[in-house]
């Protein structure tokens, strides 16, 4: 079976690809213009000559059309549309919400690994995750992460291992380190499990590299060009299809151990049901440890990559503009102070909260490197955007946060800048900044309408405790300097290669 395939696919290739090369290179479509479509093949050339930088190439394209919207047409007449428009992601997260949900095969795809938990649940069983879930985020549970869960991990373990970097004078990967953090984090907060991933040691966690592994190869199938070569490789359980099914298996072992040990430490005390997030699962009636290893799943996902994301980029880009740094860095100072006096709200969560020139900054970070760079919907029934679009039933539609930080009608003509003021406005009675936010749909970093992040306050906090804890103490170097780093995506967004600086303790 294994030879037969070999064959029909030299045969395809044989009578259909290479016969097409030639026209290819004699009219190569533009990187910045809509790709040329041919018969059976679609864009599969351009698709693939840009494979390398996928999400920056289809920015460029969405931006050249009038419309902000364009269908890329796959082999075999699959279609897929991306849209930067704010008016269609308005109707398809809010006023049509109900027409695009994840879809059928949204959910099939991605089953092997997340299973049905929040990321790919629609229905009932989406509200039900999600209503659950929204216990966790109240302003006592962010308190409490802020000043017990982010100050611990922040203090008992990433200053001190970036003080011994600074000491020694070696490079490190901040980068991972963030990972490590954000791990830490969100398995403290949501699980009540302390992996302790983020020690000066820097330990190799087996299940920390597995996961980036499933999460590689999951997202290379979620993209693929042509789906019958993946289902055909899953049911002959070869390639990169018996890999993915080890590593999930891996991962979906891991998260057992983490159910199965909660289960234990309730029937020994019934009052820590509602302490973490899996409690509250594990308390609900839910006995179906797949389904409850799938919101494990989903949640270290969602904790995991999307802050060690945003606060890489962020270090990258205060490097490049020092007068942000400055500038940040009196609000970390004037902060503190308050921190200091209780008579002036003082305490860790409130420090991070009212700290609003970071908060500006980190939302032009994420405006120009967003975590998630494109999201995908599947049209339930024929539909008509908002600029023109129609929209048939069974459609794949995608929004692109990245290209939409880039629309020049939007943002100005400066859209390039990192400019934190495009956030704020000054009180000049009060002398301070207030800020300025953008409606969720012209900046949909962290969705938007009924599927907004449930998480999007306990990231900021988090993020601007991290921020302000390394920088009060640290200057950070790229080793690379000022070049831009490559920026890469899976189902969330890295810097290739890792982000390898050097940390100097800051001279007060």
């Amino acid at each position: 079976m294994v030879v037969d395939l070999q064959f029909s696919t030299f045969l395809f290739l044989s009578i259909i690809v290479f016969p097409l090369i030639f026209l290819i290179l004699k009219n190569p479509s533009s990187a910045a213009k809509t790709p040329v479509s041919y018969p059976i093949l679609g864009s599969i050339f351009t698709i693939w000559k840009n494979k390398e930088r996928r999400v920056q190439w289809l920015s460029d394209v969405i931006t050249s059309t009038p419309t902000l919207t364009f269908t890329l047409r796959r082999p075999f007449g699959g279609r897929q549309m991306f849209t930067a428009n704010a008016a269609n992601v308005q109707h398809m997260l809010k006023n049509h919400f109900h027409n695009y949900p994840k879809g059928a095969v949204f959910r099939h795809i991605l089953r092997d690994f997340l299973g049905d938990g929040i990321f790919n649940a629609d229905g009932d069983n989406w509200k039900f995750q999600r209503q659950l879930s929204s216990h966790q985020f109240n302003t006592r549970s962010l308190r409490k992460f802020v000043e017990t869960v982010v100050d611990g991990e922040l203090s008992d373990r990433l200053v001190p291992t970036l003080a011994n970097a600074a000491a020694a004078n070696t490079a490190v990967d901040l980068q991972d380190l963030l990972q490590r953090f954000a791990f830490d984090n969100i398995c403290k907060i949501a699980f009540g499990y302390d992996p302790a991933y983020l020690l000066p040691s820097l330990p190799t966690k087996n299940f920390a590299v597995v996961f980036d592994s499933a999460l590689k190869l999951i997202s290379e199938r979620f993209n693929s060009n042509i789906p019958f070569v993946w289902k055909i490789k899953r049911a002959l359980c070869i390639g990169n299809e018996k890999q993915l099914k080890i590593k999930v298996q891996q991962v979906r072992e891991f998260a057992k151990r983490i159910m199965r040990e909660k289960k234990r430490e309730l029937e020994r005390d019934s009052s820590l049901k509602s302490e973490d997030l899996l409690s509250r699962f594990v308390s609900s009636g839910h006995s179906d440890e797949e389904f409850v290893t799938d919101v494990v799943i989903c949640f270290i996902l969602a904790g995991r990559d999307t802050t060690s994301a945003a606060l890489t980029w962020f270090f990258w880009l205060l490097n490049n503009n020092p007068s942000v740094e400055k500038e940040i860095m009196k609000e970390i100072t004037k902060q503190g102070g308050r921190q200091k006096n209780p008579d002036e709200g003082g305490g860790a969560y409130e420090e991070v909260r009212n700290m609003v020139y970071m908060h500006a900054a980190l939302c032009e970070s994420m405006r120009l490197y967003p975590p998630v760079p494109v999201s995908t919907k599947w049209a339930a029934d024929d539909d008509v955007l908002p600029d023109g679009t129609v929209i048939k039933k069974g459609t794949r539609i995608s929004y692109h946060p990245y290209a939409m930080g880039r629309v020049e009608k939007v943002w100005g003509a400066d859209w390039a800048e990192f400019r934190p003021g495009r956030w704020l406005e000054w009180e000049g009675k009060a002398e301070k900044w207030s800020f300025v936010g953008r409606d969720p749909y012209t900046y949909p970093v962290f969705q938007a309408g009924p599927r907004i992040c449930l998480g999007k306050d306990m990231a900021f906090l988090q993020m601007k405790r991290v921020a302000a804890g390394i920088l009060r103490r640290f200057r950070v170097v790229p080793v690379e300097g000022g070049a831009e780093p490559v920026y890469v995506s899976d189902f969330t967004s890295k810097m290739k290669g890792g982000f390898i600086v050097r940390v100097e303790e800051r001279v007060h």
